[in-house]
């Protein structure tokens, strides 16, 4: 176990304090601070751990990290410079973004275990009896009411296999059968009666996580109704189970008007009993449909509908099953839970994510639309390159997908958890891009910040650096680049002593490297550093087949960003998108896309080609002849007339070139055995050497 020494014991370093001694990953052995009484050194003697006011006499005691928590500069130079080459120094900034994120997590705790407090409230204050088990029959959940009914305590229900608690218990038939069952009557083995409804729990992805069941003591609503036969009465008495209910609950009849509502549902929803009964399902609804009438109308449950209900658009959770008496549809009836606080909770824990999320690289390799033999090798060689510390060098034409696959590969990589910094060379003017990369020492130049600044080389130090259009870098900034990969450090603008960094270098260019070497514009000796693993991705136009799919994924991401609901792009519209050779490449598809959508009319659901641009070829005129051939082609697949056009192109290819296979592969951008692999698959060979 590493050894720590903490400077500063104030309020950073307490909760770094508090943090290492509660998961026991770093052995603290001493913690220093000018101020004896300070809480951290308090607490370090509480622990056993050793105090002291000057790090000095510490610092050779095997110390493996040093955590600077003073915020003071000076302290913090001292100390690089005291160090052992060996010892990390860690410096308070990020202690103290360590801090606040550790007080953030303690407050969504907090507030977390807050809402599962009120949560044990609500299940132990209602009238029904709650049961819930695992997808192994364990019970998971054993409220105050159901241990009253059963005369079993909670403690010795919950862990237990639920027919060793109920023997007469139906929820494993559920696991087995995944149905509902809605107001079983059952006798329980104290001679209670009961009334049930029992439901499986379901995930989103159909994986059965368990089942509920919900139950009522019924055993004197059952005696009297035995001796009782007036349907007035026996109605006034189940109105009245009802009205006990914590829950909010909603009665409508076949046609989805109200007809019984319980005080709980008026103080959830602020709505009176006139304004609900006889009125129809949507008198309650703010936002979203009723799912009364969609019960109604298909005859089955929804469960854990997220809805707003009510004057002031409380967010709650709706449950609906249908009443069927005999087999007929006599209504349906609505359970709604308040969830404001849990979606608000939800909230800030979506909010928390998306901050941490931006400190990290976006895509992974499953991002990477490609199948085609040249992109796969592409994607082959790249994952290749992520298992190692080779500097990667990704070519290719603007548009192809070069920052996606730099973010892939940090993603595929051993540095995934660090940062991952991404730089524009072309987008930084080169008088502050040095500064920008290496960073500066105090007084460096005119307008510096106190104190220097840390470059970015410096921040993604055990990440990964993304240097996009590295062929714009100038011949000074190449030097030093070059000297960072020779010797794995910077020295900051205006400083004189080198820093080690240890950073995985991605970069990228759609410039021709070589004939800048010839030009004397890029230095040969880095571009031979950068060159050590070249990634060719290859241009859209050499994968066109790939046109429809990624069609597809497109119009996924920008019906998100645009709020729309469009399907997909017609037969006739793909032909034209595959006749055309896409100079901006993917960036361009996306661009026509995105503009075809946006002039689309709301009720059109398919991307036709008079939404598209002209997109005219600078090399072929076809284009018109291909559309006529498409609406000659309705009846028939995309696929089928894909590969007729393809086998047109290739046969016609060959025979131009009077049968040289080599040359025709080169002409159309394939290789030679992805050529004879198509000749034999259209059966095209015979008739291209007549």
């Amino acid at each position: 176990m590493q050894n720590v020494m903490i400077v500063g014991a104030g309020k950073g370093g307490t909760a770094i304090l508090k943090l290492l001694t509660e998961t026991e990953v770093l052995n603290v052995r001493v913690v220093i601070d000018r101020n004896l009484n300070a809480p951290g050194i308090l607490l370090a003697q509480q622990e056993g751990i050793k105090t002291g006011t000057d790090w000095l006499v510490f610092i050779n005691e095997n110390i493996d990290i040093i955590i600077e928590v003073t915020g003071n500069e000076e302290v913090f130079q001292r100390l690089r410079n005291a160090k052992a080459k060996k010892t990390v120094l860690i410096p308070g900034s990020v202690a103290f973004l360590l801090v606040e994120l550790l007080e953030e997590k303690e407050e969504l705790i907090h507030k977390h275990q807050n809402a599962i407090y009120q949560q044990e409230l609500i299940f132990n204050s209602t009238n029904d009896g709650m049961l819930g088990i695992n997808a192994n029959g364990t019970v998971i959940l054993f409220n105050q009411r159901a241990a009253e009914m059963m005369g079993i305590n909670k403690e010795n229900a919950l862990g237990r296999y639920v027919m060793e608690v109920i023997p007469e218990s139906k929820l494993p038939h559920i696991l087995e059968t995944r149905r509902t069952e809605t107001n079983q009557e059952m006798v329980l083995g104290n001679g209670r009666k009961i009334i049930t409804t029992r439901i499986p729990i379901v995930e989103e992805n159909g994986s059965l996580i368990g089942a509920f069941a919900v139950f009522k003591d019924i055993t004197e609503v059952v005696n009297l109704a035995e001796e009782i036969t007036d349907l007035k009465e026996i109605q006034t008495m189940l109105q009245a189970i009802i009205h006990s209910s914590d829950d909010a609950i909603s009665v409508v009849d076949e046609h989805g008007r109200g007809i019984l509502i319980n005080p709980a549902y008026t103080r959830l929803t602020g709505l009176t009993k006139e304004q609900v009964i006889g009125k129809p399902a949507t008198a309650d609804i703010s936002e979203g449909e009723s799912m009364h009438m969609k019960v109604l109308q298909t005859r089955r449950p929804v469960r854990g509908v997220a809805m707003r209900v009510g004057t002031n658009k409380r967010e709650v959770i709706v449950n609906v099953a249908p009443i069927i008496v005999k087999g007929k549809l006599k209504g349906s009836v609505g359970v709604i839970h308040d969830m404001s606080e849990i979606k608000s909770l939800n909230r800030e824990l979506n909010r928390a994510r998306q901050i941490i999320r931006t400190l990290e690289a976006k895509y992974t390799f499953e991002d990477i639309i490609g199948h085609s033999e040249e992109m796969m090798l592409a994607i082959e060689q790249a994952k290749l390159g992520a298992k190692t510390p080779a500097t990667v060098l990704l070519r290719g034409e603007s548009g192809t997908g070069k920052e996606l696959f730099a973010h892939a590969i940090h993603n595929a990589s051993d540095r995934k958890y660090n940062k991952f910094i991404r730089v524009n060379c072309a987008a930084i003017s080169e008088s502050l891009l040095e500064s920008e990369l290496f960073g500066y020492e105090e007084g460096a130049f005119s307008g510096a910040r106190r104190g220097g600044k840390r470059g970015l080389f410096e921040e993604a130090n055990n990440g990964s650096i993304f240097l996009d259009e590295i062929g714009e870098l100038s011949a000074n900034t190449q030097a030093k680049l070059l000297r960072v990969l020779q010797e794995n450090e910077i020295i900051r603008v205006g400083g004189t002593k080198p820093i080690n960094i240890n950073v995985r270098i991605i970069a990228a260019t759609n410039v021709n490297l070589e004939k800048g070497i010839a030009k004397g514009s890029f230095r040969e000796d880095l571009y031979y550093r950068l060159n050590r693993m070249p990634i060719q991705i290859p241009p859209l136009r050499k994968r066109k087949e790939e046109i429809p799919y990624l069609c597809e994924k497109l119009i996924q991401k920008i019906n998100r960003d645009y709020g729309r609901n469009v399907e997909g792009v017609t037969q006739a519209a793909v032909l034209k998108l595959m006749n055309y050779d896409w100079p901006g490449n993917v960036r361009e598809l996306e661009n026509i896309l995105g503009r075809a959508i946006i002039f689309m009319n709301y009720y059109e659901t398919f991307i036709n080609v008079h939404h598209l641009p002209e997109l005219r070829n600078k090399k072929t005129g076809k284009e018109h002849e291909l559309l006529e051939q498409s609406k000659l082609q309705q009846d028939r697949s995309l696929a089928e007339m894909v590969e007729e056009y393809e086998a047109e192109i290739i046969q016609e290819t060959l025979h131009r070139l009077n049968g040289n296979k080599t040359l025709t592969a080169k002409t159309l951008g394939l290789s030679v055995r992805n050529l004879y692999y198509k000749l034999e698959k259209y059966k095209i060979e015979n008739n291209s050497m007549q």
